[in-house]
């Protein structure tokens, strides 16, 4: 195989395709990314991890045709780096292949191409929605995904199509993410579709929705999700399980809300939190008609304090967060005021934009004992 390919598209589409790819180096054709040629004036990468599998194809002067398979990352790092100028690939023996740019010359170990795990292959028809909105909804929730790979189920998001709508829930256990956007598909939802979907996969399409603008294709069969953005294909596989009952954990009785700026409280919250235990992360709230005060203090290194003016008329509260918690919600908030609903010191709040928007955005968290 031997092909020539803009530096700027060769390093965007890498860009994409490592993502995708096995970073433990367990399996060498995992962590490698798959090259071919389709037609004359074709070139195709694809990456995978067998979970999550990105194929992006790209313009490029093709005088052989054929395929390869390099290793990604070292590959994606020669990219960056290369001069503005063509880049020229050539399959040499033993799979290893060369790569030109001006004066720059690499020989990067490759393994063959038999080894690369076949591909799933779409068979059911699509749903088009808006990109805008796909990059929304996983902003909105991704970062309240799990950490702890033993929760298995709740290590993806939710998520949920109908004729009504779109709707995405992410949960730790501590705190929950809800959003639903009213008739967000183009066509009409034929069946309901309800599906667990991977961290890791919300990722990877977060990153081509960031940069495309237009419809994405959804399409399913039994085990698997693909996203079709333009010219590249996300391929997922979904996760199995139960996912916890969302509804019984948001609130039904937060009969108290005080409505305050947002970036006012997001600041005043990453300066409290400076002085918080760095374990919990642990900042109070103290409500009070007109104001909200929050403070933090450890025994070792001292406290702070702060006001924020809050539109508030109810009694007196105390309430104990962790302040990361709160501050992963109010950095996905552009601006504008939030609604901060609760009942008491005890029970779980609930923060949300105040006003309508296109989407109905709930974020739930779970008080802290101070």
């Amino acid at each position: 195989m031997e092909f020539t390919i803009n530096k700027n598209a060769l390093q965007r589409e890498l860009g994409f395709v490592q993502g995708a790819t096995e970073k433990k180096n367990t399996i060498p054709a995992l962590s490698s990314i798959l090259i071919e040629s389709i037609g004359e004036n074709t070139v195709r990468f694809t990456g995978t991890d067998l979970d999550v599998t990105l194929r992006c194809e790209t313009d490029a002067d093709i005088r052989v045709p054929g395929s390869m398979c390099v290793t990604a990352r070292k590959l994606f790092d020669i990219s960056r780096v290369l001069p503005d100028a063509p880049v020229s690939f050539r399959k040499e023996e033993n799979n290893w292949a060369t790569v030109k740019c001006e004066h720059s010359n690499f020989r990067i170990a490759g393994v063959e191409s038999d080894s690369f795990p076949e591909i799933p292959s779409l068979r059911s028809a699509s749903i088009n929605l808006p990109a805008d909105i796909i990059k929304t909804i996983i902003e909105r929730t991704v970062f309240a995904i799990t950490l702890e790979e033993s929760r298995y189920t709740l290590s993806g998001a939710k998520f949920i199509l109908n004729d009504s709508g779109i709707r995405m829930i992410t949960t730790d256990g501590h705190r929950l993410a809800y959003i639903e956007c009213k008739h967000a598909g183009k066509n009409e939802v034929t069946s309901d579709l309800e599906v667990l979907i991977p961290r890791k996969t919300l990722a990877e399409l977060n990153k081509l929705a960031s940069s495309y603008e237009g419809d994405i294709s959804l399409g399913t069969d039994e085990n698997h999700l693909y996203f079709k953005v333009g010219s590249r294909l996300l391929i997922s596989r979904t996760l199995t399980g139960q996912f916890p009952n969302y509804e019984m954990v948001m609130p039904k009785t937060n009969d108290k809300t005080a409505i305050i700026d947002s970036s006012l409280l997001g600041m005043a919250i990453r300066r409290v939190a400076l002085m918080a235990d760095d374990r919990s992360h642990a900042i109070r709230f103290q409500l009070v008609p007109g104001s909200l005060h929050i403070s933090s203090q450890t025994a070792e290194e001292g406290e702070a304090r702060e006001t924020v003016v809050a539109e508030y008329d109810g009694i007196d509260t105390e309430i104990g967060f962790n302040a990361a918690y709160l501050q992963d919600f109010l950095n996905v908030i552009a601006e504008g005021s939030i609604a901060f609903e609760f009942k008491d010191g005890n029970s779980q709040a609930q923060l949300r934009p105040n006003g309508d928007g296109n989407c109905v955005y709930k974020y739930v968290v779970m008080p802290m004992r101070l």
